[in-house]
């Protein structure tokens, strides 16, 4: 359990008064993730209950002391000094700092409830909440929310560049009541493509084909601009010998020829330590007499290698590693 399951069962155990008390020392997003955890209660087990009350027994030990609110301690001490101009001044540029977090009370609170709070808001609406959060937990929310909403989800959060104070505010009243507003003075950038690498590389195994291939459906460029962050050409350098001539029998000579015109030498040296001899000293004899090309059509030939990477990954046929993808240990 984390920590606030805990305390919804510590607190039913208490009992309604010592809860009423204690939800008066609590901030708002405090008492909401707490009391969504209680409502789902209805019985708590002798040995549960047991472990609950060890385990605040064990805390209080562990942070004994003075806990106080940061935050208020220091507008309240800022204000008595007096100094009004030179307060406000302070306090200004305090709250500019905090403002720079949108979206903190959800930062702190367990995936599990915020996708419980989302389910039923525009999906575009939560795109934009999540991509504010750090991948990593977007990453897990979106294991809590129905399997065919998170593909368009990633989509979404791929195309939001920036948004405006206007939408914010208009989120920020339409989810005052679960969540808690969050404020952002100028523009803000979220989202975008590399947001949704950082989200994908975090989830399981096979899901982010899975969503991937979906968008791929709605909308091939923006898929194809993921795919080409999560894995790159000169990530080709980080595979095996093995499942490089995989890659490579699958690759016209014409093309490898064009994708390593900007190649850098260590990855020319990759490939050439994987084709034949004479098919090495063919490549690079074509190389010496290719004259100036498009570095579009460079760029185009390394990417279809790419795809061929990533294709036989999603067969099974071989691991890939560097860029987004999980490091090997």
């Amino acid at each position: 359990m984390d920590g606030a399951e805990k305390a919804a069962y510590l607190l039913l155990c208490l009992g309604e008064k010592t809860t009423s008390e204690v939800f008066k020392e609590l901030k708002k997003e405090e008492v909401l993730i707490i009391s969504n955890y209680m409502k789902g209660i209805e019985h708590v087990p002798a040995e549960l209950a047991k472990q609950a009350v060890q385990h605040y027994r064990k805390t209080q030990e562990e942070y004994a002391g003075i806990f106080v609110d940061g935050k208020d301690f220091v507008n309240n001490a800022l204000t008595s000094t007096g100094n009004n101009e030179w307060t406000e001044s302070i306090l200004e540029d305090l709250n500019s700092d905090f403002d720079e977090k949108p979206l903190e009370t959800i930062s702190m609170m367990e995936p599990r409830m915020v996708a419980g709070l989302l389910q039923n808001e525009h999906p575009q609406t939560v795109a934009l909440i999540l991509s504010t959060q750090k991948a990593e937990h977007t990453g897990k929310i979106l294991l809590y929310l129905p399997e065919d909403l998170r593909s368009d989800l990633i989509y979404r959060i791929a195309r939001i560049e920036k948004v405006s104070p206007e939408i914010i505010h208009q989120i920020e009243e339409a989810l005052q009541g679960d969540i808690g507003g969050f404020v952002k003075k100028d523009q803000q950038h979220v989202g975008g493509v590399d947001k949704v690498v950082e989200i994908l590389t975090r989830l399981e195994k096979g899901t982010e084909q899975k969503i991937l291939n979906a968008i791929e459906e709605i909308d091939q460029q923006t898929a194809e601009k993921i795919r080409n962050l999560m894995f790159t050409f000169d990530d080709l350098l980080l595979i095996d010998n093995i499942g490089m001539q995989k890659i490579l029998r699958e690759v016209k000579s014409e093309t490898l020829t064009l994708a390593l015109k900007t190649a850098s030498e260590s990855i020319k040296e990759k490939i050439f330590q994987n084709i034949s001899e004479g098919a090495a000293d063919i490549i690079s004899e074509d190389l010496e007499a290719l004259g100036p090309v498009r570095l579009s059509d460079v760029e185009q030939a390394q990417r279809s290698i790419v795809r061929i990477a990533l294709r036989l990954e999603e067969e099974g046929q071989l691991i890939l590693t560097g860029g987004g993808k999980e490091t090997l240990v």
